[in-house]
């Protein structure tokens, strides 16, 4: 009979960063039943594989690196995988190439179907032009299109996708939403902003099951090649044929997740009728893969989109601050639903990126704190993007976790001071001014907005440098973490902020056998070639998931 002390695999002469700060380093690690069994020496470790039988497969990595598998804090997880299938718009250097890539897709696309994609951003383009429907018009008469700027709350809609919404000259802005308009005709010009963009998606064709599960599958191929062992997403389950919650249940049903998922559902589905929320389990009573972990909400847009809530205008737009959104009204709304979340007790997280939705928030989950008692309740700020210096003490004091993704300041650190001025970018992405005062930052990508790539996170947290290359010595230098609080982030942060801290986060005997391989060592290569880093082997649950060609 086999001992539960024997090993199932074994890796040796390894570079190991535990992250546990008992035990840091080590050699060798050793796995059983998807959990590690021992970390330490090489030559401890195969003596616990000497005499086991049947034989223990042993790995030797000949001095690679080995770290906790990254969690990466912050995506939509489903909605990545479809980016895969759909046209990518990212890069684009001007409107000549956007409008080319569309109307490459646009011919592929069979009649009845819609050209959907994303990842534009118009602020990298000659004059920074707002992109309009008449560019993709003549391209796409009789195809709807519908693309999303790379932030997901604003994009363009085409003639025939407006027409197929009603959405015209008399159609009204909705709350929380805006539709651009022409000056001279009031004519849409085909963009649409945050809850605008809910009158389109009404009227597009709903996914297979089929097609559901070959972007889920794209999805875990895609975590798993980056070294991601955790995702907790922004699941969307509101309508039934578009049910990514009960996707992932059907996955897990047939143990073919390959990736951990802590699905957060939207707040506007508290208290509704016809839901019955899965319950919030910790510990050994919770499914190791699939865990419903809590509500996630909005208070505002994007800074791209001009939608961020700011407490002064814009400098780029004097006469405008921004936007709240539609769930922030009536006034009290927002605030009712965390309370009674919170009195359940459902963690909660919400999206935040001008300083006055920050603010407004912090208010809010202050009152709630208080009128709800002392707890280990995690509260959550999805972004904290910018931030009054002032409020960044009170984010410490509330013991509100930062939700921070690092590469957004890649595309936005070359034109966030042409909205906001330079006084107001100083504590954008205030990644060290929050850690110096103590705030837990959970790192993650915003997944479709940025790549699902933890090592591009690191570097854009600890390099600061910009897509255009402004900036060779970082924008906004005095925010850069070390790597120390990087790699953290994406790990012990971020395992923190879904309560699982003691399942994962550190290689640590008894925790999930979740790691990656890397081809050099973070907290030693030069931090210029943090970049350069790359996956060699991808382990879930102690199960290779993925090995690099």
């Amino acid at each position: 009979m086999e001992s539960p002390t024997q090993p199932n695999l074994v890796l040796i002469n390894a570079n190991i960063r535990t992250l546990d700060p008992a035990n840091p380093t080590a050699q060798a690690l050793a796995v059983r039943d998807g959990r590690i069994l021992a970390v330490g020496r090489t030559d401890e470790i195969r003596a616990l594989a000497a005499h086991s039988l049947p034989k223990v497969p042993i790995l030797d990595l000949g001095g690679e690196t080995v770290l906790p598998g990254f969690i990466d804090s912050h995506t939509h997880f489903l909605a990545g995988g479809f980016s895969l299938l759909a046209v990518d718009l990212r890069g684009t250097p001007n409107p000549a190439e956007f409008v080319r890539r569309i109307a490459e897709r646009a011919r592929l696309t069979p009649k009845g179907g819609w050209v959907r994609g994303g990842g534009w951003d118009q602020e990298t383009w000659p004059g920074a032009p707002l992109p309009r429907k008449e560019w993709i018009d003549a391209i796409a008469t009789e195809t709807p299109v519908f693309v999303t700027r790379l932030d997901l709350h604003i994009g363009l809609a085409n003639s025939a996708a407006l027409h197929l919404a009603g959405i015209d000259a008399g159609t009204s802005d909705p709350v929380g939403g805006e539709i651009f308009r022409d000056p001279a005709t009031g004519e849409p010009t085909g963009i649409l902003k945050d809850a605008a963009i809910k009158l389109l998606e009404a009227v597009m064709p709903k996914p297979s099951p089929d097609e559901q599960a070959a972007a889920l599958r794209l999805a875990l191929k895609e975590a798993a090649r980056h070294g991601v062992t955790s995702v907790q997403d922004v699941t969307d389950w509101k309508n039934p044929s578009w049910s990514e919650w009960e996707l992932f249940r059907d996955f897990r049903r047939r143990h073919e997740l390959t990736c951990r998922i802590y699905a957060r559902l939207p707040l506007v589905d508290w208290g509704c009728a016809d839901r019955t929320l899965p319950p919030f389990e910790v510990g050994p009573a919770a499914d190791p893969w699939l865990r419903f972990g809590g509500l996630k909400g909005f208070t505002d847009g994007s800074l791209g989109g001009r939608t961020a809530y700011f407490f002064d205008p814009y400098t780029d737009a004097p006469d405008y601050c921004g936007l709240l959104q539609e769930e922030m009204f009536p006034a009290g709304e927002m605030e009712r639903r965390i309370r009674e979340a919170d009195q359940a007790g459902i963690p909660v997280s919400v999206h935040a990126i001008g300083d006055r939705a920050n603010s407004l928030l912090i208010d809010i989950y202050e009152r709630v704190a208080m009128a709800n008692g002392p707890r280990d309740r995690r509260f959550r700020i999805e972004h904290a993007q910018h931030l009054r210096s002032a409020d960044i003490p009170r984010i410490a004091r509330q013991k509100i976790i930062a939700s921070i993704q690092p590469a957004h300041v890649i595309d936005d650190g070359g034109w966030a001071e042409r909205r906001i001025g330079p006084e107001r970018a100083r504590f954008t992405y205030a990644f060290r001014s929050l850690a110096d005062a103590g705030v837990l930052l959970a790192g993650g990508s915003d997944w479709t907005v940025a790549p699902l790539d933890p090592l591009l996170g690191i570097h854009a947290a600890v390099n600061r440098t910009t897509a255009d290359g402004r900036y060779p010595a970082g924008w906004q230098p005095a925010q850069k973490l070390s790597v120390q609080q990087a790699v953290a982030a994406f790990t012990t942060g971020a395992a923190f902020a879904e309560f699982a801290e003691a399942e994962k986060g550190t290689l640590t005997p008894g925790k999930f056998a979740d790691l990656v391989v890397l081809s050099e060592d973070p907290f030693v290569v030069e931090s210029c070639r943090l970049q350069e880093i790359e996956v060699l082997r991808t382990f879930a649950g102690g199960s290779p998931v993925y090995e690099r060609a």
